[in-house]
């Protein structure tokens, strides 16, 4: 079993930033996260009924109560890092030869970061994160395919390109860390929260 990931941007992925009341208390991203029956990227080809079986695993999880939480970018390995979770999956499913999932932004630090980056009109990309077999006779089609979670990405600004690690340059940028600490210890502050939403704004600017 090796460690997958596959890329798909805000386009690709047909994203749809929602709301479920006036106020924007509960925001949810969905689309697609995991392409099957075409050669990604990455070249590698997940079959259909591989990612039908691991959609089902991960959703058969999330009814029976599991969080699955997702992060903003992802690390090198399938450990889900709390103080880097920014949303977690409440349902997944099959549309055609992919599977879909709907993505809630959660109140945590990274949240707050993606919430703003969606509400200044950043379109962010997903990235599924998972374990399997890749056949070596040149198909590279994958088996055994376990879907781990789906985490918050920005969108390359070219094919190939990596997306620009958002935790690293928030933590990097002037003010970045203080608007982290802020947010982690004083969520219920108005004043905090103003600080904090300028600071990121900040950080978007130079994203571009």
């Amino acid at each position: 079993m090796i460690y997958l990931r596959e890329n798909l941007s805000f386009n690709e992925a047909h994203m749809i930033v929602e709301s479920d009341d006036r106020e924007g208390k509960n925001l949810y991203m969905s689309g697609i996260c995991i392409q099957g029956g075409i050669r990604n990227a990455n070249q590698r080809v997940y079959p259909v009924n591989e990612i039908s079986k691991a959609v089902k695993t991960l959703n058969d999880q999330i009814q029976n109560g599991y969080s699955v939480l997702g992060e903003v970018d992802h690390p090198d390995d399938l450990k889900i890092n709390l103080d880097r979770v920014s949303h977690m999956i409440v349902n997944m499913w099959m549309d055609g030869p992919n599977g879909y999932g709907k993505l809630k932004i959660l109140p945590t630090p990274m949240g707050q970061l993606i919430k703003t980056m969606l509400e200044s009109g950043v379109k962010l990309g997903v990235s599924s994160r998972g374990s399997g077999n890749v056949s070596g006779d040149g198909r590279n089609e994958v088996s055994d395919f376990e879907i781990i979670t789906v985490d918050m990405v920005a969108q390359p600004s070219a094919p190939g390109a990596y997306p620009t690690p958002i935790y690293e340059h928030l933590m990097n940028t002037r003010g970045g860390y203080n608007a982290f600490r802020i947010a982690q210890e004083v969520k219920g502050d108005p004043m905090a929260q103003k600080y904090l939403k300028e600071s990121l704004l900040n950080v978007i600017s130079n994203l571009k």
